[in-house]
């Protein structure tokens, strides 16, 4: 199963881009999806989860109220609506899946997508 990640792109300052993440197998079950990102220099991180029921939600400190991940059961798809981008949100958007019970970091997730670039500069 491959991840399929989309949605990236340049944007300024305080504007919004909307991610996108569905496996390539539609019959794909998980327990957790999650989006990570990476800066130029910097270690991978956690942004967001969402369980396979949709709920609970969960998100890195200080990204809930701008950052949103959520999912449609019909199309399998995962979705991370960031908003109020500022530049330190520049990066790799990775989106990852976990058949486990932990969702927090990397070693949590076993299927990665290849990653869509998000740059916010004005």
């Amino acid at each position: 199963v491959q991840l399929q990640a989309s949605g990236g792109g340049l944007v300024h300052p305080g504007g919004s881009l909307r991610l996108s993440c569905a496996p390539s197998e539609r019959t794909f079950t998980y327990n957790y999806m999650a989006w990570f990102r990476q800066a130029p220099g910097k270690e991978r991180e956690f942004v967001s989860a969402i369980s396979w029921r949709g709920s609970p939600t969960y998100y890195a400190n200080g990204l809930r109220g701008r950052f949103s991940v959520s999912r449609v059961n019909a199309r399998n798809t995962v979705y991370l609506q960031m908003n109020s981008l500022k530049p330190e949100d520049t990066g790799v958007y990775y989106c990852a899946a976990a058949t486990g019970t932990q969702y927090y970091t990397v070693a949590d997730y076993a299927y990665w997508g290849q990653g869509t670039k998000v740059t916010v500069s004005s």
